[in-house]
């Protein structure tokens, strides 16, 4: 039987793949000290100043299909205490936190994004990778994503089927990311408080 943390663990890579292809490059925290941080890194969007990359922080929720499991707005409150304690170069403006779950988003986690004062998103993506939904609240355009949105295409793979990929848009035309290299690997079991004090050094 696998491990909650072996599963936890696999579902963090699986997202960090996932989001890839739309422009995110990110590093696996974990540990006694991640604050409840799972994964930052920065997010390359058409929408910022000079292009500059949004800086982000996700929590990733890989037990969200358990049964029982309900994805309320008590985790949005979570995000915004994890937000709020992120480290050193993940604060200010041009940062967003982002919600990973297995499942799409209730009515009460649209309504606590929406009447949130930091800026917050939500990701529904599968434990295989399929990213489902997408969805992120004002002040979070206010931090960069302006004129961004999201759409769902037919996959390359599959043009004989019916298998859709989630694509952003900018300025209601679809946008193709640039190629991010992954950096999530041997570097990804630094504890938090030194990919701070990296970042605050280099700033």
């Amino acid at each position: 039987m696998e491990s909650k943390v072996f599963i936890g663990t696999h579902y963090e890579y699986s997202i960090a793949s996932a989001l890839r292809p739309l422009g995110f490059d990110l590093r696996r925290v974990g540990g006694q000290s991640d604050k409840g941080i799972d994964l930052l890194g920065t997010w390359s969007v058409p929408s910022t100043p000079k292009h500059l990359p949004l800086r982000v922080i996700l929590q990733c929720k890989a037990y969200s299909t358990a049964k029982g499991a309900k994805i309320g707005p008590q985790f949005v409150r979570e995000l915004e205490g994890a937000y709020l304690g992120a480290p050193s170069g993940w604060r200010g403006s041009g940062v967003v936190g982002l919600l990973i779950t297995q499942r799409p988003a209730t009515k009460g986690v649209r309504e606590a994004l929406a009447n949130s004062r930091q800026p917050l998103g939500y990701v529904s993506c599968s434990g295989d990778g399929a990213l489902e939904q997408m969805l992120w609240n004002r002040r979070a355009e206010e931090e960069g994503l302006e004129g961004m949105g999201v759409t769902a295409r037919l996959s390359e793979e599959d043009r004989q089927g019916d298998t859709r990929r989630l694509v952003l848009t900018w300025k209601g035309r679809p946008y193709e990311a640039p190629c991010i290299y992954p950096t999530i690997g041997s570097e990804a079991a630094e504890p938090l408080q030194d990919i701070g004090a990296d970042t605050e050094s280099t700033t």
